[in-house]
């Protein structure tokens, strides 16, 4: 469908893609990897014609569309959730426009019989039938179908956009995009902003997506559960794997193998011939030979092997100190924002040495509970308990933009390190990949993935018993969530985590909360549990919509089918009521047509005054007169019945157009 061919991009003296090519066909499931900043969106803003490229050529077939939503968007702020969304039916809203327009017209106009009323009525049948077929007539259905997929409730259909947070915007363009349907979806870490139903849901529209889908993300599980094939990029190159993320992985290794075995073998044949030259160079008896395998060394293309930063973080946790039994205890608790009650009388009780998860959608007070047993929100009613010699540590869902962009890497770490610790801050900081002229870095130059692993490097600095983590994953590298989660099996505390991620909680976590309508439930087993759990009660809910919303339709099409039945006898009693007056119009013409021609014939008899003999041919003459006066009146008034019925089936069909 598209071809990429040669492709090559430069920054001055910097190369990104060098000579890339590869094919994007119809039905495609892409995964697009490789290390932060290889240059995966930079790829797609030149698939989206974004960006300029220096060699090269891309393919696409006439009328091909592309979409493409960034991890970063500009937004409008001019129409609420439902206004907004409905511009992605761009054609649908000019035809809707013009069909309305030519009804408008239709209905003032009275010259039934003229050719540009026809044309009008032409056209209107022309526009609507487009219109069917664009789905102008389900369009409030799949937005409000997309809407609530992606996790907005009908209550927010008519709010303004710009009361909602840069995350729940991102939806709303994503939900342009795909009720939009272009041939190729790109989509730049699409989950990043995601709660776990909304990222099944997309999994599930986008396996059932009739075009191509290209991917960037972080989420194994997403990747794995969607992709069919695996670009990766790498040192200028792209190398292709017609598999999903957790197979690349293996056959990307195998690969690494491989060259570095060709590598060694190469470079021991050419320590070898380099030896053989040194040694006999000056002896006449072996300067063939000597030549020989100097020109076969110049002949050699040497084999490289793909580099790849293998430096990964080495996170442990210090041993925790010891804490009651009982580390959060909370009964019939509420908290509220203003009017805004987000928990109604929720309780929730964590033991020593559990892992817990929070889970739900977004806006249903996870967070808040956490903000609550931090003591930073109050809460009503009932009460919240923390347990004896409870020490807490807590990554926000910002701690990114809680840091001091104008302290260096060093200076964030030195200042909360107290005693012993401060003797450690280096070793921490390389723990977490900050090392030499690193740590001088002020926060402001970092990336996101930067930032997020020098906020966990602050968790480090003192022993917790109570850990808490809010969508630590963000910004994380597979690798580097790989490495946290084996360092958070291995913590002796007790964990608390708020994460949409299913593959970094997998194995995780042993219990699970899920918020809900201001509800809080418990449910015991890791994240897979209470997802097959969630999927079995979503089942039965779809399977009692369907049974209604099924006798809703058939009840609906036997209403249509009545409609329609009715309206097509209706035509066809039009049709034959007006053949029938046609026919007689037809046969009163002919008879007219046979007494003018009578009528005639006499005219030239009475010209002749001594030809007539009696007065026969006067009365004959009179006689026909009459009865041409006679069949006239008749013609006139059979041809505005035709007429009328005319206008009568033309009315009825524009109402069918309605």
């Amino acid at each position: 469908m598209i071809s990429v061919n040669q492709l090559t991009l430069r920054f001055g003296d910097f190369t990104l893609f060098e000579n890339i090519s590869f094919l994007i066909n119809e039905r495609d499931r892409i995964g697009l990897v490789g290390r932060n900043g290889i240059g995966k969106s930079t790829l797609m803003k030149i698939l989206n014609k974004e960006m300029k490229y220096d060699e090269g050529s891309l393919a696409f077939p006439n009328e091909c569309t592309v979409g493409y939503l960034p991890q970063h968007l500009d937004f409008s702020d001019q129409l609420n959730v439902i206004e907004e969304t409905s511009t992605a039916f761009h054609e649908v809203n000019l035809l809707e426009e013009q069909i309305e327009k030519i009804t408008t017209e239709v209905a003032n106009r009275t010259d039934y019989e003229s050719e540009s009323y026809l044309e009008l009525i032409n056209k209107l049948a022309e526009y609507t039938d487009r219109y069917h077929i664009l789905g102008g007539d389900k369009r409030t259905a799949l937005i409000e179908q997309t809407l609530k997929g992606l996790g907005f409730l009908s209550s927010d259909f008519e709010r303004p956009t710009n009361e909602f947070s840069g995350g729940w915007r991102m939806r709303i363009e994503l939900a342009k995009l795909i009720l939009q349907k272009p041939d190729l979806l790109m989509l730049d870490e699409p989950t990043n902003h995601l709660d776990i139903e909304a990222i099944e849901w997309l999994e599930s529209f986008l396996k059932d997506y009739p075009g191509a889908v290209l991917i960037i993300s972080h989420d194994r599980r997403f990747l794995d559960s969607l992709t069919n094939r695996t670009i990766e990029i790498a040192n200028k190159r792209i190398y292709d794997y017609p598999v999903p993320y957790s197979k690349y992985v293996d056959l990307m290794e195998e690969r690494m193998e491989s060259q570095q075995a060709a590598y060694d073998n190469q470079q021991k044949k050419i320590k070898e011939t380099q030896e053989f030259i040194d040694r006999f160079r000056y002896k006449a008896t072996k300067a063939v030979q000597v030549q020989s395998r100097i020109k076969s060394l110049e002949k050699m293309e040497i084999v490289e092997v793909d580099s790849f930063d293998q430096a990964t973080m080495n996170i442990k946790f210090p041993p925790s100190p010891r804490s009651g039994d009982v580390v959060v205890e909370a009964e019939n608790i509420s908290v509220s924002y203003g009017s805004l009650q987000v928990l109604d009388n929720v309780g929730i009780t964590i033991e020593r040495g559990e892992k817990i998860s929070f889970v739900g959608r977004n806006g249903e007070g996870k967070t808040t509970m956490v903000k609550a047993i931090l003591k930073e929100v109050e809460t009503s009613g009932g009460y919240l308990k923390i347990g004896h010699n409870v020490k807490t540590g807590y990554f926000a869902q910002h701690q990114n933009e809680l840091l001091d962009p104008e302290k260096t890497v060093f200076q964030t770490i030195d200042d909360i390190a107290t005693g012993e610790m401060r003797t450690k801050t280096r070793d921490i900081l390389g723990a977490f990949l900050f090392s030499g002229e690193d740590v001088d870095k002020p926060v402001k130059v970092l990336s996101g993935g930067e930032k997020a692993r020098l906020a966990l490097s602050c968790m480090l600095l003192e022993p917790i018993n109570l850990l808490i983590l809010d969508e630590p994953t963000h910004h994380l590298d597979m690798i580097s969530k790989n490495i946290l989660k084996q360092a958070l099996l291995q913590y002796d505390g007790t964990l608390i985590i708020v994460s949409h991620d299913r593959d970094f909680l997998d194995g995780l976590t042993d219990k699970v909360y899920e918020f809900r309508n201001k509800k809080v439930h418990e449910h015991r087993g890791g994240i897979e549990t209470f997802l097959e759990k969630r999927r079995l009660e979503r089942l039965q809910d779809l399977n009692t919509n369907a049974k209604l919303q099924l006798f809703q339709e058939q009840k609906k099409e036997n209403e249509n089918r009545s409609a329609n039945k009715i309206l097509f006898n209706q035509q066809k009693e039009y049709d034959r009521e007006i053949r029938k007056v046609q026919n007689q119009i037809e046969r009163i013409e002919n008879e007219i047509h046979t007494l003018e021609y009578e009528l005639e014939a006499l005219q030239e008899v009475l010209s002749n005054p001594e030809n007539i003999t009696n007065e026969e041919p006067f009365l004959q003459y009179s006689a026909i007169q009459k009865k041409l006066e006679k069949l006239s009146s008749t013609w006139l008034e059979l041809s505005e019945e035709a007429e009328r019925l005319s206008i009568l089936k033309l009315e009825d069909r524009r109402q069918m157009y309605k």
